[in-house]
Parts: C-alpha cells; sequence; structure tokens
C-alpha cells in the first residue's frame, strides 16, 4: 500500500466518522486534479466547476459505501466520469449555436477571433492542430472521450481506466483503439497538420 493510499484511507475513515476538516482535505488533495480531467472532458470552465463540485458532493454522500478495493483516486474519476455523462444527458435536448452571443456576468459579447498574425507560424500552427484535436474528441462519444482523456491527458492505464468505469479490461482496449480510430478519420480532413497517411 503506498503512502498516498493509506494517507486516503486515514481521512476517509475520519471523514466516516464525521470529522469534516478530514473531508475537506481529501477535497483539497483531489480538485485541481479532478478540475483539470473533468475541463479535457468539456473544454468548458464552467461545465468543469460544476462536474467537479457535483461529483465531491457524490462522494461526501456514498463515503460510507466507498469499500476502497480501489483508490480513492480512481474512484474519484468514476463519479466524475458518471457527472460528466449525466450532464451530457440532461443537454442533449438544448441547442447550442455557434453564432451566438456569449453570455458573461457583464452582459453578452460577441465570440472574437484571434488574429493568426499576432502569433508566429508555428504558434498557429500548433493551435490549431489542438483546435482541431479538441473538436474531434469532443464528437466522439461520451464513453470514447472520456477514455482517450484517461488514457493519453490523464496518463491512466488500461487497468485504471478498467476499475474507474467498471469495465473488463479487453472492453477498455477495444473502446480504445475504436476511440483512436474514429479521431484518425476525424483528423484526416487535416492530413498535412497531423501527417496522417
Amino acid at each position: 500500500m503506498s503512502n498516498h493510499t493509506a494517507e486516503d484511507g486515514m481521512l476517509i475513515e475520519r471523514a466516516r466518522k464525521g470529522d469534516r476538516s478530514a473531508f475537506d482535505d481529501l477535497v483539497y488533495k483531489y480538485e485541481s486534479r479532478a478540475y483539470q480531467y473533468a475541463y479535457r472532458l468539456t473544454s468548458s470552465a464552467e461545465e468543469a466547476g460544476d462536474i467537479v463540485a457535483d461529483a465531491f458532493i457524490r462522494v461526501y454522500g456514498a463515503l460510507a459505501n466507498f469499500k476502497q478495493r480501489s483508490s480513492f483516486s480512481t474512484w474519484l474519476y468514476r463519479i466524475i466520469t458518471n457527472c460528466f455523462l449525466d450532464l451530457r444527458k440532461r443537454e442533449k435536448n438544448r441547442p447550442v449555436s455557434l453564432e451566438s452571443a456569449l453570455s458573461t456576468d457583464d452582459g453578452e459579447m460577441e465570440r472574437q477571433i484571434e488574429d493568426p498574425n499576432a502569433a508566429s507560424d508555428e504558434q498557429v500552427e500548433r493551435n490549431e492542430r489542438e483546435r482541431l484535436m479538441m473538436a474531434a474528441v469532443a464528437v466522439l462519444p461520451e464513453y470514447q472521450r472520456a477514455m482517450i482523456t484517461m488514457y493519453h491527458a490523464e496518463g491512466l492505464s488500461y487497468e485504471e481506466i478498467a476499475e474507474a468505469l467498471d469495465l473488463p479490461i479487453g472492453t477498455v482496449k477495444s473502446r480504445l483503439n475504436r476511440a483512436r480510430l474514429s479521431l484518425r478519420e476525424h483528423l484526416a480532413k487535416n492530413e498535412e497538420l497531423f501527417g496522417i497517411s
């Protein structure tokens, strides 16, 4: 058992006994990582914040049932993924237009297009690759998006993804492979940027 796992176990036990500061310590320890994962899933700071808040509320409510067969972080990834999937289910019927104005605290504002002359050609190309990659990942089915993000962005192993999503490793590998093939198809239109042949 690693030091992190042992430390998490002690915090979980204290939190189960009503020690609010122990739960706060767990939140503090994992909130940045949780937000980073949620942001990679959504590409939206607001949605990522909502998902993380919802996830920690669910963690608090389910802490008594956490069996500690997996690490706390793996369990947290599962909960964040479920919160993301639930959010997407709720939003399926809500149309979004790229042409619409953005709502901010100061009112509405028109979408701004960045001046490509402000950066070097290399930077513009790198930004375009990143934009196209994010757009391609965004159109994947939610489970594939979560797996791609967990594996490539968060660095989780097949075993950790299988645990987080409660799936057999073979299923994770095949779905991840299908997700990569789908990404390749989406990115093939821009083969000069990605070197796809």
